[in-house]
Order: structure tokens, then C-alpha cells, then sequence
């Protein structure tokens, strides 16, 4: 069974730091790209990191560098999230995403964390 288990969200203050993580399972970890998207209320579903773990190569939207940085350990199937200088407008919801390359349709999803951010 597949799974992506993301954690790390919470509750924090405007300016500060937090890191997300995501467990997986069920699938060769080595052969897929992951990444991170958001969802705010009442907005679309947006990337905000990827990388490929093939060639260690990472993407990030343009409005998102410099604040986000992505990272995975292979030896622990995991992938990581920092978030520093948080902002209000951060506020979503976080899924971890599985795909065969950083642009291709995602295969799997994970079931999010929530991420507020208080002004």
C-alpha cells in the first residue's frame, strides 16, 4: 500500500520557521520525483518544491524562492519541507506528491497538514 505521510504543521507566528516532512512507502522511492503543493481555502492547488531525486536537481516557483527549500533523505524515504520567514498568506494546507518526473502528472498524494500562520 501506498503511503505519504506528511507531518510537521501547526500553529505559528508570522516570521518564523517550520519544517514539514513526508514519509514514504508502498513504492521504490528512488524512482520518483516529490514534491510539495499547498491549498488555501477557497484557492487552487499550487507547487511550491520539487526535486528529483535521480539528478538531486530542485524547482520552485518563482514567487516561492528564497523562503522554501525542499530536501529529501533516500535513506529514510523521506522528503522535507523548510518554510522560514512564514507569512500570513502561507496559510494552507500541505501535500506531499509522488510523480515520475518534477512536470509529470502526480501519482501519489498524501492526506496534508495543516500550516497556519498568525499575524
Amino acid at each position: 500500500e501506498v503511503q505519504l505521510v506528511e507531518s510537521g504543521g501547526g500553529l505559528v507566528q508570522a516570521g518564523g520557521s517550520l519544517r514539514l516532512s513526508c514519509a514514504a512507502s508502498g513504492f521504490t522511492f528512488d524512482d520518483y520525483a516529490m514534491s510539495w503543493f499547498r491549498q488555501a481555502p477557497g484557492k487552487e492547488r499550487e507547487g511550491v518544491a520539487c526535486i528529483s531525486k535521480n539528478t538531486g536537481s530542485t524547482y520552485y516557483p518563482d514567487f516561492m524562492k528564497g523562503r522554501f527549500t525542499i530536501s529529501s533523505d533516500n535513506a529514510k524515504n523521506t522528503v522535507y519541507l523548510q518554510i522560514d520567514s512564514l507569512k500570513p498568506e502561507d496559510t494552507a494546507v500541505y501535500y506531499c506528491a509522488a510523480g515520475l518526473l518534477c512536470r509529470s502528472p502526480v501519482d501519489y498524494w498524501g492526506q496534508g497538514t495543516q500550516v497556519t500562520v498568525s499575524s
